[in-house]
């Protein structure tokens, strides 16, 4: 049995956001995200056909969804984004490295 930490093993400089699986199974998948200044390409949208639980440990960040509301997060604030509910990241922190923790689940 091995011990990690979500806050450990972030390299100092992030030149693409870091998609890490922490426990995957049939029906969903644990990720911690690393991003640094990072916002999904322009009119990108995620599309994603299972829902998602995003908690934002550290940093801060913002989604924006297709119907045109947007989303502030900051550490502790979490978020259930549906399957298919279209919604892209608008910018993440550009003093801390963001840090999120997902899961990705189907009912």
């Amino acid at each position: 049995m091995e011990i990690n930490n979500l806050f450990e093993n972030i390299p100092p400089k992030l030149d693409e956001e870091i998609i890490e699986k922490i426990l995957t199974a049939d029906n969903f998948k644990v990720e911690r995200i690393i991003s640094e200044c990072h916002s999904s390409p322009k009119n990108f949208w995620y599309d994603q056909s299972a829902n998602e639980f995003v908690l934002l440990l550290k940093g801060s960040a913002c989604i924006n969804f297709e119907n045109g509301s947007s989303k502030i997060l900051k550490p502790g604030d979490y978020l259930i984004i549906k399957a298919h509910d279209k919604h892209r990241v608008e910018w993440t922190d550009k003093n801390v490295k963001t840090i999120w923790l997902t899961i990705h689940y189907k009912n």
